[in-house]
């Protein structure tokens, strides 16, 4: 059989291709689905920074993600809306009202430091899950980047509740393991 290039495969075809690495097949949906993302987030949030900041949430989310998805639940546009949907919902959750507070009060925002320190965390788990086993990542990704109950992960994935349990307690464990020796280091 044949493989198709990229531009000429389908949404589904790209997203699989995209979960086993493929960068090509990721460029070609990010080329696809960036504008009408990007165009939905906007009218959702009113907001072009916010917007943008869903759309790269968006693509990450389906770089990390694409490994979860499954073709006979339905095509891939609608799975890629999905993502972006929950993107778009964490972008408005994050909204910050201007203080209402004195100017001379201090900021509780996080400075720079918080924020780099919050940014090597977050890099240190996405490495951490990458060394999980296939079907532990799936239920963390689902469960925690998909917002999805324990139950709806089973649903989804078409496996036993219990087993869907073991596996997300088998992931924590070995994600708290390897960060825990990520921060101890070696040899100590």
């Amino acid at each position: 059989m044949r493989r198709v290039s990229a531009h000429e495969a389908t949404d589904g075809e790209l997203i699989l291709r995209t979960g086993d690495g493929d960068r090509g097949a990721f460029e070609t949906l990010y080329k696809r689905y960036a504008r009408p993302v990007f165009g939905l987030a906007l009218r959702r949030l009113g907001d072009r920074g916010r917007a943008e900041d869903a759309v790269q949430e968006t693509f990450a989310s389906v770089w990390r993600g694409a490994g979860s998805y499954r073709p006979e639940r339905g095509p891939g546009g609608p799975w890629i809306y999905a993502v972006a949907r929950n993107a778009i919902v964490d972008r408005a959750r994050a909204r910050s009202e201007p203080a209402v507070e004195a100017p001379e009060q201090e900021s509780h925002e996080a400075g720079p430091a918080e924020r780099a320190e919050a940014s090597w965390t977050s890099w240190r788990v996405h490495r951490a899950l990458e060394e999980l086993p296939d079907n532990e990542r799936r239920v963390i990704e689902l469960a925690y980047w998909s917002g999805l109950s324990q139950s709806e992960v089973a649903e989804y994935l078409g496996i036993p509740l219990g087993t869907v349990k073991t596996r997300t307690r088998a992931a924590l464990a070995r994600l708290a393991d390897q960060l825990e020796e990520e921060f101890d280091g070696p040899g100590t």
